[in-house]
This record gives C-alpha cells, structure tokens and sequence, in this order.
C-alpha cells in the first residue's frame, strides 16, 4: 500500500507546465541530427511498450541527445548535460518520456540513482514551496526486481483553478547506466496505470542493453 503526503500551498504554473508540457514538445518537429541510438548504447522503449491508452496508438520521437526543454518536473534538476532522453505522446492528454544516463563510473550512477529518488521522495513538498494555488499528493509504489533494481513512485497534482494531473516516474539502473521513465495524463491516482507502468518499466531497465 502506497504512503501518502498531501501538502497545500500556492501554485500551477511551473507543476501544471511540467505535467503536460512534453506533449506540446513531443508533438513540435524532431531535428533531423537526433539519430536511433547505435547497438552498443543504451535502447529506450519503444511506443507499444508503454502503458495502453484506450483510445490512442502511443507515438514517440526520435532518440535525442542532451536534456529535454522544458526539463520534467521532479527529476530535471539532477540531469547532467549528457542525458539522452526520448519524447512520447497520444492523440489525447497522455504523454510520457524517457531519460537515460551513462555514469562514468558504476559507483558514480548507484549515487546518481540514489539522487533521483530522493529527489522524487520528497517531490510534493517541493513542487509546494515553489508553486503557488496548487495541493500535490504522492504515493511510493515499491522496488521492483530488475537489474540493480527500479522504484516507482506517483505525483498527483490539483490546481486552485480545477485541473487536475497524474503523473507516474520510475528509476532505475543497470550497472552504470540509469534511466529514468515519466508518464502523465489529466486525472487522479484512480486513473494512474500503476501495473502497466511497472511492466514498462521492467521493459525499460531489461532492454538498455
């Protein structure tokens, strides 16, 4: 059973744009330059292998090096320059990214790892503290058994306006390479896919290499 914190403050803009704003950017052209990325680095998943979307195919871009613009909320201060990352989008409100680093040292991505998740255990009460007119609620979902294993974690965010947002996030690591995997839609923890993300994000950390 997932642990729960709930804290109120004021804000939308930053939280709302981070939920949604990777469809607006999935859905603007891919540069020619962003390549497939060779056999000997790390593979991200493809769009079949995401949570099903009732009524979409899933869509992605190409595999494109460096961090993402807007960065995603949570997780996207703790991004090094040499993040590769790959954009995901439905024809409706669901959208979902990938981000993947290569660690110079396996020590040195087990830290990297550890960051992240502290970063996103204590996401709500930061998403507060900066952003006014907002109520963000968080849930941990468990480790799963997967390489050096992945945990899974669920961001619900409510503005003073009425939208309301659901985001899942999961990091995991394979030796000295960690991936991160977000998805988000419009909704509330009833309307998070949390099994089917965790499949997916058994299918991220297996296939990096």
């Amino acid at each position: 059973m997932g642990e729960t914190m709930q804290i109120r403050t004021r804000g939308i803009r930053t939280t709302v744009a981070a939920l949604a704003a990777v469809a607006g950017v999935a859905a603007a052209a891919v540069p020619a330059a962003a390549a497939t990325p060779a056999s000997d680095t790390p593979r991200f998943l493809e769009p079949a292998e995401l949570p099903p979307h009732p009524s979409s195919p899933w869509y992605a871009g190409a595999v494109t090096s460096g961090q993402p613009d807007p960065l995603p909320m949570c997780v996207g201060d703790a991004l090094p320059s040499t993040t590769s990352h790959r954009e995901y989008w439905t024809e409706y409100d669901s959208n979902a990214q990938q981000l993947t680093v290569e660690g110079r040292s396996e020590q040195w991505s087990k830290d990297f790892a550890a960051l992240l998740r502290k970063d996103l255990a204590g996401c709500a009460k930061k998403l507060m503290q900066q952003d006014p007119d907002i109520t963000a609620t968080q849930k941990y979902y468990g480790r799963l058994n997967v390489e050096e294993d992945a945990d899974v974690y669920g961001i619900h965010t409510i503005s003073a306006h009425g939208s309301s947002d659901i985001g899942l996030f999961s990091v995991g690591r394979d030796g000295a390479t960690v991936t991160i995997v977000r998805w988000g839609q419009m909704g509330t923890f009833q309307h998070a896919q949390v099994a089917d993300f965790k499949a997916t994000t058994l299918t991220a950390v297996n296939k990096l290499y």
